[in-house]
């Protein structure tokens, strides 16, 4: 699925556009309203994420060139404003969507994945994905998300924190750890193990946040949300 992504701020839109991307779809990200009206107008997309203030061009004239085109291509809104009459006038400005800046990047994929799923666009991601309490692990991606908090994690970090999540609550040796995340004859020493485990930890577990991976000393790791 492809989705044209135009945002002038690209503080924000460049890391979205690469989250996006690692959700699977296929993203263009455009700086300002001239060149996001010209992408747009291809007809290609199967949603439009449209900052509302843009250079040259606004969002909301993009929307309403194209609803008097007649086309019905969602579009979801990005704009710090946040008043009723603004969210009214983007509506029926032909808007699908309204999401006011800041916004939870967890609440900006669900509304995408809703508005696609409105218009009739096939997901072809199959991400798996694994969830426990507040974390949420896109395996296939390297991704995780914690309160909404966007975490990027390696393929060992991922294969790892997906394997302590599929055994939450049971205690996980040292060697069955080992087996699992390198399977040559030679596993690395128990100090490359603990190394991982502190990454993961200062990625899943920030200040405030409870911890769900815990040392047994002398013996492995539990992961859940006590010991």
């Amino acid at each position: 699925m492809r989705i044209l992504l135009v945002d002038d701020e690209v503080e924000l839109t460049d890391p979205l556009g690469r989250v996006l991307s690692r959700e699977g779809y296929a993203v263009d990200v455009a700086y300002d309203g001239v060149e996001g009206s010209k992408l747009a107008s291809q007809g290609i997309y199967d949603l439009l994420i449209l900052d509302w203030m843009l250079p040259q061009m606004s969002g909301l004239e993009i929307c309403q060139q194209l609803r008097s085109q007649g086309q019905n291509t969602p579009v979801l809104f990005l704009t710090a404003k946040d008043t009723l009459d603004d969210r009214v006038i983007g509506l029926d400005a032909g808007a699908d969507d309204y999401l006011v800046k800041p916004f939870e990047l967890r609440e900006l994929l669900a509304r995408v994945r809703a508005l696609l799923r409105r218009s009739g666009a096939t997901d072809t991601t199959n991400s798996q994905r694994l969830k426990f309490g507040t974390l949420e692990l896109d395996l296939d991606n390297q991704l995780a998300y914690r309160h909404g908090r966007l975490i990027e994690l390696s393929e060992k970090e991922s294969k790892l924190l997906a394997y302590l999540m599929n055994h939450a609550g049971q205690l996980l040796t040292h060697e069955q750890i080992h087996q699992h995340l390198w399977t040559e004859n030679k596993p690395p020493s128990s100090n490359v193990l603990a190394a991982l485990i502190r990454l993961l930890r200062r990625k899943i577990e920030i200040k405030g946040e409870i911890a769900l991976i815990h040392t047994v000393y002398g013996k492995g790791y539990r992961f859940g949300e006590s010991n």
